[in-house]
């Protein structure tokens, strides 16, 4: 019979809604299922009793499954870690997070999405989808406006209601529509509350408008000290459903505080039945492996391929002939996903770089000493210097310092030696291929002129380099996209190197985050958002506009491969407030389509807009709202390179209209 919390008693309940050691769920000594949690989103991490971590798939970093723009894609990856977790009887899968890249020096970015709401949220939906098809929860985080990881405890994220409304909250609204689960509540304040005790956005916002019905559970550790921080019993009181992890004061709390009065037990009944529903949920799930251990490398290696941005091509790429030197660390050794809980624990070693490109069948000759690009000894740099001055051309394989959780990055540069190594070696050979590997942007403006390509492999998990060797020698055609704007430099972004006082960050930004600034601004960028290079030509034409209603309309063009490739080419439409009566950006991407175009061989793509697409957060009236007056569509290949453009008019009833915004 399905238990409710009436049937425990007040020390039972206490105990429920607390955990009862680091990744388990209390079962109330067998009372209950015992249901176990454990870490993603890049791979299973689950750590045993004895304290070892499984094996398991280490699969791309969420950064790059973004700039794949593929829900399939996202869908897929999910699947996969899942099956990871069935087999090693882990019942809710801590991921995905849907924070918004607000600057590039986040530490975790390379878990999040994209700069984008829009982008984040119909990937994370697909993701939760992915994971859960396989009867394994999954726990949409870090809810919310946790955009940085220095002193993330404690600084309060300052934001204004429309900001937080169209840019921070619209990724977890749409990705609820998948019906996670769980939501994990972050570390940080917002507005001064912490969010583990903000009730208007745990109980009004979360539950009450976008109608989530799962449990709430806090990040590890987040209800911390009990007085003046958040302590357990506002906590719970606020919306709060679980508390993680296991901490015998924060149960005492609890009870004292219903014995006192401040926490009725009904409040701590609503709390005790989300967790029951929760552990009932996992119990009646059908958990099944639906990607075989077999599969599951294939599957990381097909997500890496499409997450693979090729920036820069100035004729170099794909490689068919030639001698190819094949340098750096990375080349042996890829960082293959950042540091901190996303990293799981793989047991699958990848052949060299250059071993790889030789398997790849093309008329080329791979060769390797794989020094250290960081290396300022004589004799390191001396002998790759003779290596590229004797090949046709030269892969360098870098990376900047490794992304983790619990610090920010304090420069979107490559160390010194690094960038002087790329420089010295074009004077040595201009034929010259950079591979880069990392979580967020870099700044490439001190030798992105000296290079012939550049391929942004990112974080890309266990099958990274097979993934890299396959696009340079075109066994695979490039197809990802920047889900992030790469800017010129750090000082270029709004935030630039600041990150707050300790005590707040105030995001006087506002709505204006990532391409939004830039483009509104007209700022010069390194790389654009939505860009990325293929070895097809596309071309769009034939823009229609198909009215369904007032808000609703189906937008439809024509794009045709130019090229001798089969290839995919990823569309964006964006959508622009002629004459708005608030600031707004100069565009805001409202849909996007991936589709796989054979050579010479055209496609028409459908992408629908909605009332959404046109509208903007009314703090006055409380709600979204889409005034009258002109809109333009814009169909482009990045947020730069804008093919078509259409206008409509929009013509609400004139009571729908308010002269105050």
């Amino acid at each position: 019979m399905k238990k409710t919390a009436k049937d425990f008693t007040l020390e039972e309940k206490a105990k429920l809604v607390v955990g009862k050691d680091c990744w388990r769920i209390n079962d109330l000594n067998g009372k209950l299922k015992q249901t176990f949690m454990a870490d993603g989103p890049c791979g299973l991490r689950k750590i045993n009793d004895d304290e070892t971590t499984v094996s398991a798939t280490l699969m791309p970093s969420v950064s790059v499954v973004a700039n794949s723009w593929s829900k399939e894609l996202a869908y897929l990856d999910g699947e996969t870690i899942a099956s990871d977790c069935v087999e090693n009887d882990v019942d809710v899968l801590l991921a995905p997070g849907v924070n918004i890249k607000r600057s590039p020096l986040c530490g975790r970015n390379f878990e999040y999405f994209s700069e984008d709401p829009f982008l984040a949220g119909e990937l994370a939906k697909s993701y939760i989808e992915g994971v859960q098809s396989n009867g394994i929860g999954t726990s949409l985080k870090h809810y919310c406006c946790n955009n940085s990881d220095y002193d993330r405890l404690f600084q309060s994220s300052e934001v204004d209601e429309r900001t937080m409304r169209e840019i921070y909250l619209p990724a977890f609204e749409k990705a609820v529509e998948a019906d996670p689960y769980t939501v994990m509540c972050a570390y940080n304040p917002v507005n001064g509350v912490q969010m583990c005790e903000n009730k208007k956005l745990l109980t009004g916002v979360l539950k009450n408008e976008f109608g989530f019905n799962g449990a709430i559970v806090s990040d590890w550790g987040a209800v911390h000290g009990e007085f003046g921080a958040v302590s357990a019993p506002k906590a719970i009181k606020a919306g709060l459903d679980l508390i993680m992890p296991y901490e015998e004061k924060k149960i005492t709390q609890i009870l004292d505080a219903v014995k006192s009065g401040f926490l009725t037990e009904e409040e701590l009944d609503k709390s005790v039945d989300n967790v029951l529903k929760l552990i009932e949920r996992t119990k009646n799930a059908n958990k099944k492996v639906s990607v075989p251990k077999s599969e599951r490398h294939v599957n990381a290696k097909k997500i890496a391929a499409e997450g693979m941005v090729l920036l820069k091509n100035e004729g170099a790429l794909p490689i068919k002939s030639g001698k190819v030197a094949v340098e750096g660390s990375c080349a042996k050794e890829p960082v293959t996903c950042g540091g901190g809980s996303a990293k799981a624990h793989t047991l699958y070693t990848q052949k060299s770089l250059a071993n790889l490109l030789n398997d790849c069948g093309t008329k080329a000759e791979f060769t390797e000493s794989c020094i250290y690009l960081s290396h300022d000894t004589h004799w390191g740099l001396s002998n790759l210097y003779k290596e590229a001055y004797a090949s046709d051309a030269i892969i360098l394989c870098v990376s900047g310092v490794i992304e983790s959780e619990g610090r920010n990055r304090t420069s979107v540069k490559l160390s010194q030696n690094i960038e002087d190594t790329i420089i010295r070696t074009a004077d040595f050979n201009k034929n010259v291929i950079v591979v880069l590997y990392g979580g967020s942007a870099i700044d490439m403006t001190a030798w992105i002129d000296k290079v012939n390509a550049v391929l942004y492999a990112g974080y890309a998990g266990e099958a990274c380099n097979e993934a890299v060797a396959e696009i340079l020698t075109g066994k695979v055609v490039p197809s990802g996209k920047l889900a992030e704007t790469f800017p010129l430099c750090i000082e270029d972004t709004y935030v630039g190197t600041t990150h707050g006082n300790g005590f707040a960050e105030r995001y006087t930004d506002g709505v204006f985050v990532g391409y939004r600034y830039y483009d509104t601004e007209k700022k010069n960028v390194l790389f654009p958002f939505g860009h990325g290079l293929s070895y097809a030509k596309f071309t769009y034409s034939d823009l229609t506009i198909e009215k369904k209603s007032e808000t609703d309309y189906v937008v439809s063009y024509v794009i045709k491969n130019e090229s001798d490739f089969d290839a995919k080419e990823i569309s964006q439409v964006y959508v622009k407030d002629v004459f708005a009566a608030v600031s707004r950006p100069e565009k805001e991407l409202k849909g996007f389509s991936k589709n796989l175009i054979k050579a010479h061989e055209s496609k028409r793509v459908s992408v629908e807009l909605n009332y959404r697409s046109f509208a903007y957060y009314s703090v006055p009236l409380e709600k979204w709202h889409v005034e009258n007056g002109t809109f333009e569509i814009l169909v482009g290949a990045s947020s730069r390179d804008i093919k078509l453009v259409g206008k409509i008019n929009i013509n609400l009833p004139e009571e729908t209209q308010v002269t105050v915004v």
